[in-house]
């Protein structure tokens, strides 16, 4: 197994709680140890009943095996409380893990997945959880009985010794010739697991496309080769498990029948006593009901080995990299340069964009204009640092944007794209993200800006009023307003906006441009929109076409 295997992983994940992990341990093996000493208290009662003595003897040993079980029982519940913490450390390490990494994965790679589908993934942490606890409960007690269950056989007759090395013969083929098949089929199940459900949430998403009978044929239809699919993967992973079962319960019945003929043999023999054949009896069945936990166990080993696996290709997406010590760099204005930038995506064969070279000054109020695919976006992302450039530089007041603290950077920007839209929260959560230090007057002076006030005001809970995710029950235009207000209340030194006003009436748009481009605000803007009021009002025009810039129109006339 290679270091990043799913074994290594899991392995990995309980290292972070080896102490809660040893308890249980520790725990199992007290058990195992009282539980495995019942049969020889039964043997040395049922040796004294055969010799007709009923004394304080027997009576200490019925009292002795009573107390046995009852601290069994007592160190299951011990384990029960351990194991529930771990349950409850793995659900918070994972979910701040989630919370921490998904803002922070690089732009380029999110374009090609499904951000919602990684973020589902989060809901294996549940499969771990219940099945990190059933394995190190099961598992080890399991494991323990077995291992000083043939310890303690061997002490009764040579031959059971043999027993033992067949035990673990057979568990060790089980595992070795099951193991890989056994996750790569649970992996390529769980694959379309996924599918199934990232298909539903699209029918979810696009609701009222969908209640047209043709297209909800065709949603039926996508729906039932993906299950399908997962039917089928689900099958090959059964196949697995029901062939490990098979193994073990022709082990089980040779097993069983072989020590019950020796077993006879050797007390006819006079090699072993009634009680002794008893109590090896007794130790058998616990030994082969613990193999039997264990074969029983490994769909689950699979399940939680296939979940750590899921949740890790999002732990594994490279993020972005920042300075571990943020510089004192005060920003009190920004100019941007960028000298023969290039940029190609991994899954293109040409330049998205080629060989750019542009000056931005402090304060400019600059307008990028293109036909569609010009890579006008691209090159906002890259200005906003969403995207890093194939080639070329990229500077911010002179210095390279890799020296730049990207996070104290972006404290000084604002930035609106295609792609924002609201998050399930009070309007007053979705401008200021409750950033302590946004003032009430900055947070009423960014609302007036854009037009939000009578909004506000008309609310029963004002700005405590509930957006549900997306803002669907607020009009486009107004849910635009709130996500521009969040661009400038902290009055950025850099506005990047891509359309942001589309979805407003003429005039209200009008209005907001003529504020966005007021000399008064010390902010540098760039801009690309269909407004044709937006070129009229920008001091700067720049075009590009098929990745290059084509125009750079400088008009005084225009601020």
């Amino acid at each position: 197994m290679n270091q990043s295997s799913p074994f290594i992983r899991f392995i990995n994940l309980l290292k972070a709680d080896r102490r809660d992990v040893g308890q249980i341990v520790f725990y199992a093996i007290f058990a195992g140890l009282v539980s495995l000493s019942l049969p020889l208290g039964i043997q040395a009662i049922i040796n004294l009943i055969q010799s007709g003595r009923v004394s304080a003897s027997w009576v200490f040993l019925v009292v002795i095996v009573v107390i046995g079980v009852a601290l069994s029982g007592a160190m299951s519940i011990m384990q029960l409380r351990i194991t529930e913490n771990l349950q409850q450390k793995i659900f918070v390490r994972s979910s701040f893990d989630f919370s921490f990494r998904l803002p922070k994965i690089k732009y380029e790679i999110l374009q090609d997945q499904n951000p919602t589908e990684l973020a589902n993934r989060f809901f294996d942490t549940l499969m771990i959880q219940k099945g990190a606890s059933k394995l190190l409960l099961d598992f080890s007690s399991s494991l323990l009985q077995i291992v000083f269950g043939i310890i303690l056989l061997a002490l009764y007759h040579p031959f059971f010794i043999l027993f033992g090395l067949l035990l673990l013969l057979l568990l060790y083929v089980i595992f070795k010739f099951s193991y890989t098949s056994g996750l790569n089929t649970s992996l390529n199940e769980s694959k379309y697991k996924y599918k199934v459900a990232g298909w539903l949430q699209e029918i979810a998403r696009n609701h009222a496309s969908f209640r047209r009978r043709e297209n909800a044929d065709f949603a039926l239809d996508k729906n039932n080769r993906l299950v399908e699919e997962y039917i089928l993967n689900r099958e090959k992973h059964f196949g697995v498990i029901r062939r490990q079962y098979l193994q073990l319960i022709v082990f089980k019945v040779f097993i069983t029948a072989t020590l019950l003929f020796i077993g006879g043999y050797l007390v006819l023999d006079q090699k072993m006593n009634i009680g002794q054949f008893v109590a090896a009896e007794i130790i058998i069945l616990l030994v082969i009901n613990s193999v039997e936990k264990v074969i029983l166990g490994l769909e689950t080993f699979y399940d939680v080995l296939t979940s750590v696996e899921k949740i890790a290709q999002v732990v594994d997406l490279e993020t972005e990299k920042t300075k571990a010590q943020p510089n004192d760099y005060c920003f009190t204005n920004l100019s941007l340069e960028i000298d023969k930038l290039s940029l190609k995506f991994s899954n293109s064969k040409k330049n998205v964009l080629s060989g750019l070279s542009l000056q931005i000054q402090s304060g400019e109020r600059l307008f990028l204009a293109g036909e569609n695919g010009s890579g006008k976006s691209t090159l906002l992302r890259i200005l906003s640092g969403l995207i890093e450039p194939s080639s070329g530089s990229f500077y911010i007041n002179d210095d390279t944007y890799q020296k730049i603290d990207k996070n104290q950077l972006r404290s000084h920007m604002g930035v609106l794209m295609h792609e924002d839209s609201l998050f399930e929260g009070s309007i007053e959560e979705n401008i200021s993200f409750s950033n302590p230090a946004i003032s009430r007057e900055q947070l009423k002076w960014a609302i007036d800006s854009v037009g939000l006030g009578e909004l506000i005001k008309s609310l029963p809970d004002g700005l405590e009023t509930l957006v549900v995710p997306l803002g669907k029950q607020i009009s486009s235009s107004n849910a635009q307003k709130i996500l521009l207000a969040r661009c400038i209340v902290n009055k950025p030194k850099l506005l990047i906006l891509e359309d942001p006003v589309n979805k407003m009436d003429e005039k209200t748009a009008r209005e907001i441009i003529d504020f966005l481009v007021d000399p008064r605000h010390s902010w540098t803007l760039i801009v690309t929109a269909k407004n044709e009021y937006w070129e009229q009002k920008c001091m700067r025009t720049v075009t590009l076409s098929a990745g290059k810039i084509i125009t750079d129109s400088n008009v005084d006339s225009h601020a």
